[in-house]
């Protein structure tokens, strides 16, 4: 049976263009021909495979306001946030990769040690196969194309699934990728649920990358480490910032407003801890409102707030909300979520909450809506403490004009990513390695890792096969107390280059 279902514009309510499921049946077929494709790809130049992402940047470009708008549709995000959070990044992320990734992907030497003296050391680089890319509904476009252009670049084939919440930027994505006239079968988008992202599982991709929840990324695991699949998780984050009391007040609050409510706050790295020094705190409080009533929410190109994107994230966030007013925290900007009235599309008031703490679930548990939590500190190691005080390790930001105190309290933060006087913008840095600790994550990607990852790893010792053998091999008669003399003159106290070649020539002669 077909499933067909429609996409639905989150900011209006309004259904779109019919989606059509891919069949359960239909992945086998999918799985061998991306395997056929990859034997061949793989063969494939780096420089030449990177003239099809160039095509991929010329298109994005000459197709811009298209394609902000689909997004748009898609997601109910501001046009602005879909030109900077999605196109914009993933035009950069090619550009980096254009750059670099013939170097990053290039047979490289490595040292030999003196043990091994006359022999060479390299390490290469070989595609794993198959990638199955399973992207989020938040930022659907940047979160599927960056892993996906990346395992292109590295020699593999991919699948990518993109969010069922989602669905117009999966046609998107498949409108670009044919386009730059990729070799059939080279790139294939699968529509549906979970359902089918299980199914994709079961038939053994050589890797899988996954952006999404906590709990959706643990039963990934537990499935591919049944077939042994390697993958890398971007998981959540509930990440927190910190401002001390000599911060710039006015930019450390308008960098609070928008790291909290950017994309609706829909984002694994939006700041929903915000820790403040308690002498600054009423003063850093009262700009914060100000700042929240002048944002504007019409629906216009120039809105600065969107819509949520997905009904059921509002109830997580209407459970937040109410848990913590209910436990004692203040409504200082907002609606109660018990006058919420979302009947045609799901756009949500911006929530500042004050008086909480760190027991609460919008201490705790990732809110990802527009929602601010404010709480006051005393000192620099209650504020490091409160920050770590969390299953999550995504990303934090430190607020300080005394640069030495940020860089100190930034390396005692436990996270994957942290930014000094801003904020969220780790990654949209394509030379940084981008991910998380704890229940943040498993891997890296971006940088160098976000290209090798989706490689093998294979190490090479040349010899060039004059000598008529090894001084470890066969025999070992008489050779125990040399290699004795061996370690001791090379690794020893009393170190003696003449001691270590007396000694390594003696094994010679007793080798032949």
């Amino acid at each position: 049976m077909v499933v067909v279902w429609r996409a639905v514009n989150p900011a209006t309510g309004e259904e779109g263009e019919e989606i059509q499921a891919t069949p359960l049946e239909a992945v086998d077929p999918m799985m061998q021909k991306a395997k056929t494709t990859s034997a061949r790809w793989r063969q494939t130049p780096v420089a030449e495979r990177l003239t099809y992402l160039r095509r991929i940047r010329y298109y994005i470009t000459e197709h811009f306001e298209e394609c902000a708008e689909l997004i748009v549709q898609a997601t109910g995000k501001p046009l602005v946030e879909a030109a900077t959070h999605e196109l914009f990044i993933v035009a950069d992320a090619i550009k980096h990769m254009e750059d670099c990734a013939v170097k990053t992907l290039k047979t490289r030497k490595a040292k030999t040690p003196l043990t091994l003296f006359g022999k060479q050391s390299a390490i290469s680089y070989h595609p794993r196969g198959v990638i199955l890319v399973i992207a989020p509904w938040n930022f659907p476009f940047q979160l599927a194309m960056i892993p996906a252009l990346s395992a292109l670049t590295a020699g593999n084939s991919v699948i990518v699934k993109p969010s069922e919440v989602t669905p117009l930027v999966g046609k998107l994505m498949e409108r670009i990728f044919a386009a730059a006239g990729f070799p059939e079968g080279l790139v294939q988008i699968a529509h549906g649920d979970g359902t089918l992202g299980a199914r994709l599982i079961e038939a053994e991709p050589d890797y899988i990358f996954f952006t999404g929840s906590v709990q959706t990324g643990a039963r990934i695991q537990q499935e591919a480490a049944k077939r042994l699949i390697p993958t890398t998780l971007e998981l959540g984050g509930k990440d927190p910032m910190i401002v001390f009391a000599d911060a710039n007040l006015e930019r450390a609050v308008r960098g609070a407003v928008w790291g909290s409510l950017a994309n609706s706050g829909q984002a694994c790295i939006s700041v929903e801890r915000i820790y403040v020094e308690r002498s600054v705190y009423a003063d850093f409080t009262a700009r914060l409102k100000q700042e929240v009533s002048r944002l504007r929410q019409n629906g216009t190109e120039d809105t600065d707030l969107g819509s949520m994107t997905f009904s059921k994230q509002v109830d997580i966030v209407s459970e937040h909300v109410r848990h913590a007013l209910a436990e004692g925290a203040e409504l200082e900007c907002g609606i109660h979520p018990e006058q919420w009235r979302l009947t045609q599309g799901l756009q949500l008031q911006p929530i500042v909450l004050m008086q909480v703490n760190p027991q609460m679930k919008v201490m705790r548990e990732e809110t990802f809506g527009p929602v601010m939590n404010v709480m006051p500190f005393d000192h620099e190691m209650e504020a490091v403490e409160l920050a770590n005080d969390s299953s999550f390790g995504l990303n934090a930001s430190v607020w300080s004009r005394d640069l030495n105190k940020a860089r100190r309290v930034a390396d005692l933060l436990e996270c994957g990513g942290v930014c000094i006087n801003d904020v969220m913008v780790t990654i949209a840095n394509p030379y940084l390695p981008f991910g998380g600790i704890k229940h943040s994550g498993i891997g890296r990607y971006h940088g160098e890792e976000g290209l090798t990852l989706f490689c093998h790893q294979k190490a090479v010792v040349l010899d060039r096969g004059t000598k008529p053998a090894e001084v470890n091999w066969f025999p070992y008669a008489g050779k125990y107390p040399v290699f004795g003399r061996l370690i001791k003159s090379w690794y020893g106290s009393r170190r003696s280059l003449l001691g270590f070649i007396r000694a390594y020539l003696e094994l010679m002669r007793k080798s032949k």
